[in-house]
């Protein structure tokens, strides 16, 4: 079966001849309209996603039925019907997709033939040329998607085909006339006609002039050309091109009597001998000085709404006035960003500054629908703007950049190439001479160009956004507002899309701001939505993917499959090790995979190593990840966060029970877990594995939110599993926010389940949580439900801890005989399972309940501790006993003695992640240099703890640190500052349970000022 756009969409089905196909196709038309409607549509995104709703707008426009979806049902079972085989058209998560494999839709045979052609043209093999367009016009029928209701879209599309066929017809006739014979007559009628439908392309008046010329009819020929300079001179202003000029030159030698021109089997005529032999005559070959070539002044005109870039702008202008010799500029940056819009900016300013002209070249390195221009096609391109003869460029590149560089040599001439697809495309290009400018643009930096200044370029800022969105869009009262603030959010701040969004506000007045911003909303339909006439950021972003995915290179093919899995799997960052295991491969070709991504503007790096793409790339990964695509890529990744985490627990938990237990499997934890486990290299360290859990852990907070209501069992195991052994790295981190998510995960999953162990750790976890922040009574309550499990469960060690964690909330609410009832039963089960490091932490906190009525007790206490956190080389033991003392001291009065004990506490705990213990430390810091007078350095203490609680979202530790900077500011006479801390503080520790700092704050705010 094949497809046809190049006219009415049709199928052509094949022929059978004696029961065996013959190759050949027949055509038969699509008789439903909406049916016709509907094949377009999706031949128009022919193998990718078409959502949806953008089938619904093709079929309906923007008025669907309220029995719309129930019809594109049957439509789409009706095209099925249609098909050799209904699998070609898919139903998909997100829509729908048609296969059309390679050599069936007439568009891609013959954007194919058009490629061919091209090449062959400027090789100037004319029987190629001859054979190549003539089959590309053969797959002629009519307008592409003719009888199509503008809803389908695709004008860009279609134009550009039409554009295709005129340039097809172009260079047939160059050939024709080169290669001469009886066909020339032919010619005439046919050009003439063309002459008489676009009366202003100059290209069929010359070859009709030449055709008349070299058929005897020099007469007919000359008043071809008096008409064209007629009209041209009368309607626009210009004289005929230099092409026109040419042949009139020709015409005229003939008419005076001079050698006819005579073709021959090869293409070369008489004439073009002769020429060659007379050096010392013009290029025409005249006897008279050929007229002056006028200068090139090729820019588009420059952008209407250009907002902001002040700074790379300022930068660029300043590169390219500077002294001689100038550098190539390279802009770089996404689809969409704006690099072309900038380069038009900068190359209008600079002008006057290249008085030997401005050449401006569409290199079509990522252009929907376009072949990117070979060094050699742009060469000749380049070489024909400067006024040099077709006959006289060089075939060999080489020879062809030696004289573009000969010509540009002694001028000042501005180059602009656009949409560059790689330096060496661009190499070839470049001027020798000092005098000339170069601006390239380019998805990628162009790194291999040597001697480049680059100049990446980002989305606008939100404010460049907003004022784009207002002007371009006309609407005024759009300033400030929330609509238009989402629509900047939406729209990724990427001018493009910006662009889009503007176009629909102006087309549709009726539309309203509110009612797009909600359309956008939606990120599954979010790209359909910001498409409009030629402008579509889905295409844009398409070009870069489907040209690494049909590439021959390993490296560009792995790049298309990383893409669908960031697509699938759509974390907020991705590391090459997490890539590597959803791709299958290893990790050097997945790292050379994300170069290639990170070259063709698919994806940022935000930090070494660590990748993600714009919002609306991400949308546009998701489009091209399949639904089973999706479900793989997240039991693979639950698989491996789950392993990495337990080996995470392994290095910054000390050996004990506490670690030992937490890695011991539950009822829900999934088979196989283990074997992951050993596929995971150890870390080297506590500080090593708390650098991979700061980096990680954005993504396995996103991963245990969208999977803990899973339907599947292995893949809610998984986040129970992952959850369990990654809350004690979030807990010493001190990652407030994360481990809310990560405990109400885990105890969601636990009950749904039915894991009564798995339920009692999130119960735990939850509990310390609440402990941070403050909300000591709800940690009480949650601890002593975990405790209820685990007695059920008989887990002597889990209830040692339970009742360690009793007694030091007990403490805090200041319910102190009942703590240190719990204390000593914890003491009790420490000592019988043989855990010296739960004794350790149970006689701490004994010690500080001891401090209430006795500091100095409480300080030997704690001073036994010491020894034997010494003694088993427990960190944690030893910096929290140091802590312990430096507040027994504070609680006597003696901040001196306190100072070194805090400082120390700090020293040992290093890089061994406790934010509790250290928060409380530096806490105390601050208090001792404050009460030692010594407020320079407390404010520098008081500021960096204040920063490290903020970074953490940890409002309750922000708040103490406040109260304390409050006093400092007090010192220093700055009341005002101070009583806004105090506010502050006192607004944070509402609801909390910390009495004693909350009734010294409302007294602080009571007095007088």
């Amino acid at each position: 079966m094949r497809f046809g756009l190049l006219g009415p969409p049709v199928l052509f089905h094949g022929m059978q001849e004696g029961g065996r196909s013959s190759g050949r196709y027949e055509a038969r038309a699509v008789s439903s309209p909406k049916s016709r409607v509907l094949l377009a549509a999706l031949l128009l995104d022919a193998g990718r996603v078409v959502s949806v709703e953008a089938l619904k707008d093709a079929l309906w426009g923007g008025e669907p039925p309220v029995s719309a979806q129930a019809s594109l049902h049957n439509h789409i079972a009706r095209l099925r019907r249609l098909l050799d085989d209904p699998g070609r058209l898919r139903t998909v998560p997100s829509g729908y997709v048609l296969r059309v494999d390679e050599g069936e839709l007439d568009v891609h045979v013959f954007d194919a033939h058009v490629t061919e052609a091209r090449a062959a043209h400027t090789s100037r093999d004319w029987r190629r040329v001859v054979r190549e367009c003539s089959g590309a016009l053969a797959l002629w029928r009519g307008a592409p998607l003719a009888g199509m209701p503008p809803e389908v879209g695709g004008y860009a599309f279609a134009q550009r085909l039409c554009e295709a066929r005129l340039l097809l017809l172009e260079w047939r006739y160059d050939a024709e006339l080169a290669l001469g014979g009886p066909r020339l007559h032919e010619l005439v009628p046919e050009l003439a006609a063309l002459t008489g439908e676009y009366p202003l392309r100059e290209v069929y008046h010359r070859q009709l002039m030449l055709a008349l010329h070299r058929t005897s009819r020099q007469a007919e020929a000359l008043a071809v050309h008096r008409e064209l300079r007629t009209r041209l001179v009368g309607r626009l202003g210009i004289e005929p091109g230099p092409g026109v000029r040419e042949a009139h030159v020709e015409v005229l030698r003939g008419a005076a009597g001079e050698e006819p021109y005579k073709g021959d089997s090869e293409g070369h005529s008489a004439r073009d001998s002769k020429a060659d032999s007379k050096g010392s005559r013009d290029s025409k070959g005249s006897g008279e000085p050929a007229r002056p070539h006028p200068s090139p002044a090729q820019l588009p005109p420059p952008p209407t709404h250009f907002i902001g870039r002040s700074a790379v702008r300022d930068a660029l202008y300043r590169t390219l006035t500077a002294p001689d010799p100038y550098p190539t500029a390279v802009i770089s940056g996404m689809a969409g960003v704006g690099k072309s819009a900038l380069a038009l900016h900068v190359a209008h300013q600079l002008a006057e500054r290249f008085p030997d002209g401005q050449l401006h070249l569409h290199l079509h390195g990522a252009t929907p629908g376009m072949t990117p221009l070979t060094p050699a096609q742009a060469l000749t391109t380049l070489l024909r703007d400067l006024g040099t003869e077709p006959c006289r460029i060089p075939e060999e590149p080489e020879a062809a950049a030696a004289l573009l560089r000969s010509l540009l040599a002694p001028t000042r001439t501005l180059l602009v190439l656009d949409d560059a697809a790689n330096a060496a495309q661009v190499r070839p290009l470049l001027p020798g001479g000092a005098g000339c400018g170069v601006i390239v643009t380019s998805r990628s930096p162009l790194t291999a160009l040597d001697g480049a200044a680059r100049f990446p370029i980002a989305p606008l800022s939100d404010d460049e956004s907003a004022d784009l969105l207002r002007r371009a869009s006309g609407r005024d009262g759009l300033d400030g507002t929330d609509a238009a603030r989402l629509l900047v959010e939406l729209t990724g701040r990427l001018p493009l899309a910006l662009r889009v969004v503007a176009a629909r506000l102006a087309a549709r007045r009726a539309l309203t701001p509110d009612a797009l911003a909600g359309q956008l909303a939606a990120a599954d339909v979010r790209l359909h939505h910001l498409e409009y006439d030629d402008l579509s950021v889905r295409r844009s972003l398409a070009v870069a993917h489907d040209a690494l995915a049909a590439s021959e290179r390993e490296a560009d093919r792995d790049a298309a499959r990383t893409l669908c899995h960031i697509g699938a799997l759509d974390l907020p960052t991705y590391d090459s090790l997490l890539l590597a295991r959803l791709s299958g491969t290893g990790v050097h070709r997945t790292e050379a995979a994300l170069d290639r991504l990170l070259d063709v503007a698919l994806l940022e790096e935000t930090a070494y190593g660590r990748y993600a793409p714009h919002d609306l790339v991400r949308d546009f990964a998701r489009e091209r990840a399949g639904g089973q695509d999706t479900a793989d890529s997240a039991d693979t990744a639950l698989h491996w966060y789950a392993a990495v985490a337990e080996r995470v627990l392994a290095a910054i938990v000390e050996p004990g029970p506490d670690r030992d237990d937490r890695r011991r499997p539950t009822s829900s934890r999934p088979d196989g877990h283990a074997a992951h486990v050993d596929t995971v290299a150890p870390f080297a360290g506590a500080q090593e594995a708390f650098a991979w859990g700061d980096r990680e852990l954005e993504n396995v907070v996103a991963l245990a939110a969208r999977y803990a209501d899973d339907p599947s069992e292995q893949r809610a195991g998984l986040v129970s599993t992952l959850t369990r052994l990654i809350f004690p790295f979030a807990h010493r981190r001190g990652r407030v926010a994360e481990m809310e998510v990560l405990g109400q995960a885990g105890l969601r999953v636990a009950r749904r389940l039915g894991d009564a162990a798995a339920e009692a750790y999130a119960l735990v976890d939850l509990a310390g949580l609440h402990f941070l922040t403050g909300r000591q009574n709800d940690a009480l309550a949650l601890n002593d439900s975990a405790l209820a499990l685990w007695r059920r469960l008989d887990h002597p060690s889990w209830i040692r801890r339970c009742l360690n964690n009793r007694g030091l909330l007990l403490d805090g609410l200041g319910r102190r005989a009942e703590a240190g009832e719990a204390l000593e039963r914890s003491l009790e089960y420490g000592r019988r399972l043989d855990d010296p490091y739960g004794e350790a932490v149970t006689h701490s906190h004994l010690g500080n309940l001891v401090e209430h009525t006795d500091p100095r007790a409480a300080i030997e206490r704690h001073r036994r501790t010491l020894a034997l956190g010494d003694e088993i080389g427990a960190v944690i033991v030893r910096h929290s006993a140091h802590c312990n003392i430096g507040y027994a001291h504070l609680r006597l009065g003696q901040p001196a003695a306190a100072l070194p004990h805090f400082e120390e506490s700090l020293r040992i705990l290093g890089g061994h992640g406790d934010w509790h213990g250290e928060s409380r430390t530096r806490l105390g810091l601050v208090r001792a240099l404050r009460l030692l007078g010594r407020d320079g350095r407390a404010a520098r203490e008081c500021a960096e703890l204040l920063g490290r609680a903020d970074a953490r979202a940890d409002r309750y530790t922000g708040a103490l640190a406040r109260h304390q900077h409050g006093l400092l500011l007090r010192e220093r006479g700055h009341l005002g500052e101070a009583r806004e801390e105090w506010g502050s503080a006192l607004a944070a520790l509402e609801g909390t349970d910390e009495r004693a700092v909350v009734r010294e704050l409302r007294e602080l705010l009571a007095r007088p000022v």
